[in-house]
């Protein structure tokens, strides 16, 4: 029967995407509605779950099925799903099903740790729990690394990047140092010549959430395919026909909130319009990390902070709020526009968010590779604070080294994605003006049907079809140029 062993195939990824489906849901209700003392059982579910999911796809037949199956009569799309699956066989099998168990056992409790340690400032309890996951984070890195002849940090990137290399990061990340920190020097500067009068709250969490809604809604989120929640760390969970988003609120900012729900309503909208007739099949997930932030950015930064979309917005925001002197429409512009070297990152401008990145790339890697120690972390945060933005976190971690979650379950390898995706983002949206002549007015009128035809052609029918080069390429006619992210802040900032 031709195809036999590739439809077996596709059979198996089927199952495994359910399973993944009941972890992603049981995942996003951990971090939004559990009470506390679930928290144990709820792990022990999560990694039997996971252990099911890599015995099932390290069984010895899948080997043999994929050798099969490349001999067979397969299509493109066929093809690239092959690709995918072998890629995630080849992941899996580096692994022992009891380190898999123990990674997620670890980093569940680490996480509940740290949603009363953060609050209390308590490094050392945090610390404490920090360290199994490094323990086990490394026993990781180091067999992937051995496997595949490479570094351990690069082969811990190579799962969420695939292709990405510490030595390709350090030419991106390099350059940003001869530019961003003068960069942000001009825009401080230029900016603190101008008055800004800030927003005054308090600002009801009802109506910041009424406003999320609105918002998302006009960035055509699908409300039947998803959902907005409460978390202590914003992000988008679930799964494409079922996509959940949180944020988090605070009645004295407007802003934080409003645009964490724009971030990650970029990510939704990726994950709503990936392929519907490959669903199931890894073909049809989301191409890789850099490409899912590149979405986030795109909303937030390239589109959301745009003069165009703030006067949009504003009326939104009077409608809610009332009247004020801060909601003059150049003084609303300036406000979203404002650069500030602050402590947290998922607050952080466009200008000074890639220097939040680096430093945590040059921290996790130097923590994997076995450089430094868990021990060693605060100093190492407060002196690259101190370097890249002048602020020191001496003895506040809360602000410091314990404001994301990204550790806590050892995701190390992820956060390169951010300033990737930053650059990725202003890279398509450059693209896109060139394509779509009219965009600005469109903007300006609450038109994005061009825009969001141009990203679902482009980038989000495709999900893993392409190489994240060959996504680019097509989308963008060149691989990825960071010249487009730095033309960007120039313009826009100064």
């Amino acid at each position: 029967m031709e195809k036999q062993n590739y439809n077996h195939l596709t059979r198996t990824f089927q199952r495994l995407s359910r399973f993944g489906h009941l972890s992603a849901i049981a995942g996003w209700d951990m971090f939004t509605n559990m009470p506390p003392n679930g928290s144990t059982a709820r792990g022990e579910a999560l990694a039997e779950l996971s252990v099911l999911q890599h015995q099932i796809l390290t069984d010895k037949k899948i080997a043999t099925l994929l050798q099969a199956a490349v001999q067979e009569n397969l299509n493109d799309v066929e093809r690239a799903n092959l690709r995918e699956m072998t890629r995630q066989y080849q992941e899996a099998i580096l692994l022992p099903a009891s380190l898999v168990e123990e990674k997620s056992l670890v980093g569940t409790r680490c996480e509940h740790g740290w949603r009363t340690q953060r609050p209390a400032n308590d490094w050392q309890g945090f610390a404490a729990n920090l360290k199994e996951v490094v323990r086990v984070s490394r026993e990781e890195a180091t067999l992937r690394a051995d496997a595949k002849g490479k570094s351990k940090y690069d082969a811990l990137l190579d799962i969420y990047e695939p292709g990405m290399t510490c030595e390709k990061l350090d030419v991106l990340f390099g350059d940003l140092r001869t530019w961003l920190p003068d960069l942000l020097q001009k825009v401080v500067d230029k900016q603190a010549k101008e008055t800004v009068i800030a927003p005054v709250g308090p600002f009801a969490t009802h109506d910041q959430r009424e406003l999320g809604l609105e918002t998302m809604k006009l960035l055509g989120f699908d409300f039947n395919g998803g959902r907005l929640d409460v978390s202590a760390h914003p992000f988008c969970g679930g799964v494409p026909e079922d996509v959940r988003i949180t944020t988090r609120y605070d009645e004295s900012d407007l802003v934080s909130a409003l645009f964490g729900v724009i971030h990650e309503t970029g990510h939704a909208r990726y994950e709503q319009n990936l392929p519907r007739e490959w669903l199931g099949q890894p073909v049809a997930l989301a191409r890789s990390t850099a490409i899912h932030e590149s979405q986030s950015l795109f909303f937030e930064m390239q589109l959301g902070r745009s003069k165009e979309f703030l006067k949009l917005l504003l009326p939104k925001v009077t409608a809610r709020f009332g009247a004020q002197p801060a909601f003059g429409t150049a003084n609303f512009i300036a406000v979203n526009q404002r650069v500030e070297r602050g402590f947290i990152r998922v607050d952080a401008d466009e200008v000074s968010y890639p220097a939040h990145v680096v430093l945590r790339y040059e921290i996790e890697r130097a923590l994997i590779e076995g450089d430094i120690e868990v021990e060693d972390i605060p100093a190492l945060w407060d002196e690259k604070m101190q370097h890249w933005l002048g602020l020191s976190t001496k003895d506040n971690y809360r602000n410091g080294c314990m404001q994301d979650i990204h550790w806590t379950d050892g995701a190390f390898g992820y956060f390169p994605s951010y300033t990737l995706g930053a650059m990725y983002a202003a890279q398509l949206f450059n693209a896109a003006k060139l394509a779509l002549p009219q965009l600005g007015s469109d903007i300006s009128e609450g038109n994005f049907t061009a825009l969001f035809d141009w990203l679902r052609q482009n980038i989000w029918q495709h999900g893993s079809r392409f190489t994240t080069a060959e996504l680019i390429t097509n989308a963008t006619g060149e691989d990825l140029n960071p010249l487009y992210f730095r033309k960007h802040l120039e313009a826009r900032y100064l």
